[in-house]
């Protein structure tokens, strides 16, 4: 009978703990750049829930801030992939996409994630940058030239194994 007790006690403070740890959220800043134009770059503030995915504060964004808007296209093998930004869509035949980089907050180094929108956890004070851009491609061989490209693929494909 102590034990029971005890397992419900357990229990229920368990649960008491769980929606604290759901609802922590921590701070990114987004940043939406076009190399391709002149267009300014928009830098947006947002809160990700701690251990929450990108997409899920882009999200949140959009519905929240008036001028940002994203469009994705979800591949039934790799999943979220990123279509459009603020009305600015990449294009298969101009050779452009949105490639997902990342200024990590301590101490400001740029990588780029070995995933998607759609796996990408933020970290605090995560400077997460959408970069309009070109890839190349090597029209004999058709393969792609730009590491991006290559890494963002390679980045869909390990977001499903983890």
């Amino acid at each position: 009978m102590k034990s029971m007790l005890t397992a419900s006690f357990l229990s229920a403070a368990l649960l008491l703990l769980v929606p604290g740890i759901l609802t922590e959220k921590s701070s990114i800043e987004l940043v939406v750049v076009n190399s391709i134009s002149n267009t300014p770059n928009k830098t947006y503030s947002t809160d990700v829930a701690i251990r929450g995915v990108l997409i899920g504060a882009m999200r949140r964004l959009q519905e929240t801030t008036a001028g940002f808007n994203f469009t994705y296209t979800e591949d039934r093998n790799y999943g979220p992939f990123l279509v459009s930004v603020n009305g600015v869509a990449g294009n298969n035949t101009e050779n452009t996409f949105w490639e997902l980089l990342v200024q990590t907050g301590g101490n400001g180094t740029t990588i780029r994630p070995d995933v998607g929108i759609g796996c990408y956890i933020p970290k605090q004070n995560d400077r997460i940058i959408l970069n309009f851009t070109k890839f190349t491609t090597n029209s004999a061989s058709g393969s792609c030239t730009n590491p991006g490209v290559l890494l963002f693929l390679v980045g869909l494909f390990f977001c499903f194994l983890i």
